[in-house]
């Protein structure tokens, strides 16, 4: 009986490689819904053209990523790949609110379509990509927030995860913002196992649960705080100064996600993030004169969605 609870014990301690097991010629297709807010607040005497812009979106559609090649190096997997999105409904007056059991868009392809390419390393930093300035912005913003989900399991320390297990990260801030220096401090833990299912999409665009067993998925939790390196009192960017400004602030921000990794795929199943970030900046010429004050709060809503069995695109 003792040498059967070593092992169960052990059994219980075995590390999972939460990597998604890809092949070349592989078609993957993920339901992504994005919104996000933006207000500013700006006190200036003086026309502005470098401060923010107060923005709503509200967009939903399909993305389909269709795999190159896959390299092992190092243990780990380097992947290149192919995306386009077979639709995207966007609002950028945020006319109507969101809602998570909304239809999604039915497949459809652009006439116009526009892909791209890229590759995850084995270090999980996308690289090598092609064609993103081609989309529009929304199409941009939405396979930002895919491929973060995406690549999370590379984040994950080599010799894989158990549960209970922690880690943490740090990534500089990639947005430009008036504010150096800025750091996103993460960290994660691998909460437990939980039944998971890929959603159907049907030919009237209804979301439900995909038919057959159902698969059982790692839950990861991921916080992230908005750390700033720089002093408020000189936060000035490099390419502030090379227009003769001078910056001065704070900024901060909070995300939270919730992951669910397929353990016998490696594939992202669902993926949710709620983020916050305020700011509090003045930008002024570097002698002080013509000074602009603004506040921004803004906070978002993401979510991915692994989608099989997606109906014809031309129903």
């Amino acid at each position: 009986m003792f040498f059967l609870a070593l092992n169960a014990g052990a059994a219980g301690e075995k590390r999972a490689s939460l990597l998604p097991k890809l092949q070349p010629g592989q078609k993957i297709t993920y339901l992504i819904r994005f919104r996000s807010d933006k207000t500013v607040k700006t006190e200036s005497t003086v026309t502005a053209p470098m401060a923010p812009t107060a923005a709503q979106m509200d967009a939903h559609g399909l993305f389909q990523l269709d795999v190159l090649d896959v390299q092992q190096e190092s243990g780990k997997t380097a992947v290149h790949t192919r995306g386009h999105f077979r639709t995207l409904d966007s609002d950028s007056a945020l006319k109507k609110p969101f809602h998570k059991d909304s239809k999604a868009p039915q497949p459809r392809e652009d006439p116009a379509e526009k892909s791209i390419e890229f590759t995850i390393s084995p270090d999980g930093v996308v690289r090598q990509f092609t064609g993103l300035d081609s989309l529009s912005p929304e199409q941009q913003q939405a396979w930002q927030e895919w491929v973060a989900r995406f690549a999370v399991a590379w984040t994950l320390p080599a010799e894989g995860a158990k549960i209970g297990d922690k880690w943490k990260s740090e990534q500089p801030e990639q947005s430009p913002s008036p504010i150096a220096s800025l750091n996103w401090q993460r960290e994660s833990q691998y909460v437990k196992n939980e039944p998971c299912r890929a959603s159907q999409l049907s030919s009237a665009g209804e979301i439900s649960g995909a038919a057959g067993v159902p698969e059982t998925c790692a839950v990861l939790l991921t916080t992230a705080t908005l750390k700033q390196n720089s002093s408020s009192k000189d936060a000035t960017p490099e390419d502030f100064k090379l227009h003769d400004l001078k910056t001065t602030g704070t900024a901060q921000g909070t995300n939270e996600t919730f992951t669910y990794i397929s353990l016998q795929t490696g594939l992202v199943v669902r993926a949710t993030e709620e983020a916050t970030q305020h700011m509090d900046v003045t930008v002024a010429k570097s002698d002080g004169s013509n000074r602009v004050h603004y506040k921004v709060d803004a906070k978002s809503h993401a979510e991915i969605l692994l989608v099989t069995g997606t109906p014809p695109n031309h129903p």
